[in-house]
């Protein structure tokens, strides 16, 4: 009998109608997965086991139960488990899972319960730390003393409250959208590398996609955190000694959502985004916000351009000096290649500081003018 004929063939195996068309390619749902993990895989072979390895390196990866984290999560099992099955094969590192509970950082989020549950049904060979973003008082213990100075005397610290209470008031302590949402980043990045540096991880992999970094470059340079750009958004060393990769910088959100559609393991687990609301006034929404509905849109109609952006911001190199002061906060630099120290700023009440800070943290103060 012969076989049923394709309308329209997959370019690749020619064997299955096509599902998705992907950079002028049209594939079938198994090579689209393909095609997608491969760009992925090839950011990974750095850790393909050499003649001088002894030890297999540690990899961390920040799980937010979002799609992009979980896709990748997805990938990396999958690569895992394929080595795994090869004779003699060698898995390329260990993989530990940071889940840090977004409703922790914001109330309106739902509980994660279930989806966690579900996470270590699905994925067990990964080991698996539960957080909160309060937690971050435990693993940097100098971060509530950071935290103290940098409000500045607007904001009575509570040193009787629990951390949760005490992280909570401080944040509602900040003004605007924008301080908050950039607060809250360097928090969390804070805390994820502390948890690296504590699990003895090598690197962080973050499930951010090219959209992602986009969004972040332009961000960034707005708040004035262009010179830590250098490990927000591109591949290598962070100031605390673990190196951040970003192995998704390849590929846009559209592609990973279609990803994520035809892995149904992935169901129960990703939490959606909330959709973008037009009735939104643009003075309430933060600069980072702002950025991410630009580059969606525009993504949209010119991916090549938006693409560039992340890219570019990749071949940027660091512009701290060896030994130069960096951000109590943030870890960024406080001076610049000349050997400026710091920024010098301004309270409401006309006094002038030097301040532990750099320039993108102290614009996030409310009480400062730099």
């Amino acid at each position: 009998m012969p076989a049923k004929e394709l309308s329209r063939p997959c370019m690749d195996c020619k064997e299955a109608e096509t599902v998705f068309t992907v950079r002028k390619r049209q594939l079938c749902s198994d090579c689209y997965k393909h095609f997608i993990a491969f760009k992925v895989h090839r950011r990974m072979e750095i850790y393909r086991p050499g003649k001088t390895q002894e030890v297999r390196p540690k990899i961390l990866l920040p799980l937010s139960l979002g799609v992009s984290s979980s896709v990748l999560l997805s990938m990396v099992e999958a690569q895992i488990q394929h080595q795994l099955a090869k004779p003699y094969g060698k898995v390329f590192f260990d993989l530990h899972v940071l889940v840090i509970d977004p409703s922790s950082i914001n109330p309106s989020n739902a509980s994660i319960d279930d989806n966690y549950k579900v996470l270590l049904e699905t994925f067990q060979s990964p080991a698996y730390t539960r957080l909160s973003i309060h937690d971050i008082f435990d693993y940097v213990p100098d971060m509530k003393e950071i935290i103290h100075e940098y409000a500045g005397s607007q904001f009575a610290d509570d040193s009787s409250l629990s951390n949760e209470d005490r992280l909570s008031a401080f944040r509602a302590s900040i003004s605007t959208a924008t301080s908050a949402a950039d607060l809250d980043y360097v928090l969390l990045t804070r805390l994820v590398a502390a948890v690296a540096q504590k699990h003895g991880c090598k690197s962080v992999f973050w499930g951010d996609s090219d959209s992602r970094l986009a969004a972040r470059a332009l961000a960034g340079v707005s708040k004035g955190r262009g010179a830590s750009m250098t490990w927000q958004v591109s591949d290598g060393m962070s100031p605390w000694g673990v190196r951040f990769e970003f192995p998704l910088r390849d590929l846009y959100k559209t592609e990973l959502l279609q990803y994520a559609s035809v892995c149904p393991e992935l169901s129960d687990i990703v939490i959606p985004d909330a959709p973008l609301s037009d009735n939104v006034l643009t003075k309430n929404l933060s600069i980072d916000e702002l950025m991410i509905r630009y580059v969606q849109n525009q993504g949209a109609k010119y991916p090549g351009i938006m693409s560039n952006v992340a890219r570019t911001a990749n071949k940027l190199e660091s512009s701290c000096i060896e030994g130069g002061a960096s951000c109590a906060l943030c870890g960024g630099p406080r001076g610049n290649v000349k050997g400026n120290t710091g920024v010098t700023a301004t309270t409401q009440s006309g006094d002038s500081e030097g301040s532990q800070f750099c320039y993108g943290c102290m614009r996030s103060r409310p009480d400062l003018k730099c």
